[in-house]
């Protein structure tokens, strides 16, 4: 569960980063009807959401699997 976890952070940090690279600022609508906000990220988030989702997405895939005992050493030819 927590592979998944790890993965699912990594995915959505990496997408957050590359939607917040594309577009400059949003406007929110609150749903009880007051004015409406703009945000507007820093200049370092988009780079610093893709590079640890990145670095999350790369962990994943070096965890082990489930039920896998310690990694077996490489004889190669």
């Amino acid at each position: 569960m927590w592979k998944s976890f790890c993965l699912a952070s990594g995915i959505f940090a990496c997408v957050l980063g590359a939607e917040m690279l594309l577009i400059d600022s949003a406007v929110i609508l609150p749903m009880d009807g007051g004015g409406p906000r703009t945000f507007t990220a820093p200049d370092w988030a988009p780079w610093t959401l893709l590079s640890a989702g990145a670095v999350t997405v790369m962990h994943f895939v070096a965890l082990p699997g489930r039920g896998s005992g310690p990694p077996q050493p490489f004889h190669g030819r």
